[in-house]
């Protein structure tokens, strides 16, 4: 699969966009483990014109990332042009995504991310003058439709393609939905089986599983699966997809003293990259750590997953993954 000149390979995983998620230090691990492309947390248009601080850390790349891409959302054409300009020029990521799907109330009720599918004009004036803005290859993010009964995307994606967008991601919910139930992929599956779409159709929503990016590959047609919040706590998923769909085998080297260690680095590389010190990068990661489903059925883990939310201070943290890797290693596998 290739956005515009950039080769991804065959069937391509993704790391999605998530806010406070995928920090550099998040994405060059996904990446190590397989990510075959990554992506940013989503920057504001505003934020980035006016030049606030932590909007200009968030696009910034490295090339160990790349093919990277930095996320982008805003409510109105001339701020968006100006952001995507800012873009390409201080930082020259490999792609320039929209944000038409974002569906929390404080970006979506204001009109951006997901609140885009209740003014699908503005939305295509949005795209198709970003995409003639710059000279980046130009993607777009986005939903089902607004609610059960407004689900525009098979008419909007070939909108968005005569915008001239190089491909389109697409959440299998609606903006009404937020994360709630479960992902609808037939839609999705209809996006691709039209015959008038020719650019790369990417599926997201609910891929939490080397067997379900299996079954969506195979039954809804997509040229790429792209991974959120199964992440957390787990980026070696990476690793156990592409390792299934290349061979139709599940990785079995994976121990738990190693996925430990992945989380020790995961969390010294947060504080080594947080421009605000080690408290900052602490903040940032813990709450990774107390998602991570290797510590699923460790008993009375409430306690620990509490000390690990409180943590202030990188020995802090390690002190509680001491505690915790005796009982992960002798637990059943």
């Amino acid at each position: 699969m290739k956005i515009d000149n950039i080769d991804l390979g065959r069937e391509p995983v993704l790391l999605a966009p998530m806010e406070d998620v995928t920090d550099q230090a998040f994405r060059l691990l996904c990446k190590e483990f397989g990510a075959s492309m990554v992506y940013s947390e989503f920057v504001s248009a505003d934020a980035l014109i006016r030049s606030v601080g932590r909007s200009l850390q968030k696009i910034s790349v490295c090339n160990d990332e790349r093919p990277v891409a930095v996320q982008l959302y805003g409510r109105d054409v001339e701020s968006m042009v100006e952001a995507a300009r800012i873009i390409e020029s201080e930082t020259h990521p490999d792609v320039i995504d929209i944000n038409f799907g974002c569906p929390v109330k404080k970006v979506a009720g204001k009109g951006a991310g997901a609140g885009m599918l209740r003014n699908p004009e503005l939305m295509l004036n949005i795209t198709r003058a970003i995409v003639q803005a710059v000279s980046l290859p130009v993607t777009v993010k986005t939903r089902l439709g607004w609610d059960d009964e407004h689900k525009i995307i098979v008419s909007l994606a070939e909108q968005l393609q005569d915008c001239g967008i190089q491909a389109l991601t697409i959440h299998g919910r609606t903006r009404s939905q937020i994360y709630t139930g479960e992902a609808d992929w037939t839609l999705i599956g209809q996006v691709k089986a039209n015959p008038r779409m020719t650019i790369p159709i990417i599926g997201n929503g609910d891929i939490t599983s080397p067997e379900r990016a299996r079954e969506c590959f195979d039954r809804y047609g997509v040229d790429a699966v792209m991974v959120g919040r199964a992440t957390f706590g787990r980026p070696w998923i990476f690793k156990e997809i592409r390792h299934y769909l290349d061979t139709g085998q599940h990785i079995d080297t994976l121990s738990p003293e190693w996925k430990l260690e992945v989380l020790r680095r995961q969390v010294a590389r947060s504080v080594e990259l947080s421009p605000k010190g080690e408290l900052s990068g602490i903040m940032h990661v813990r709450r990774h750590l107390a998602a991570s489903p290797l510590f699923k059925g460790i008993p009375d883990f409430r306690q620990l997953r509490i000390k690990m939310l409180r943590a202030e201070s990188l020995d802090e943290l390690n002190e509680i993954l001491d505690t915790i890797k005796p009982i992960i290693t002798a637990a059943p596998q």
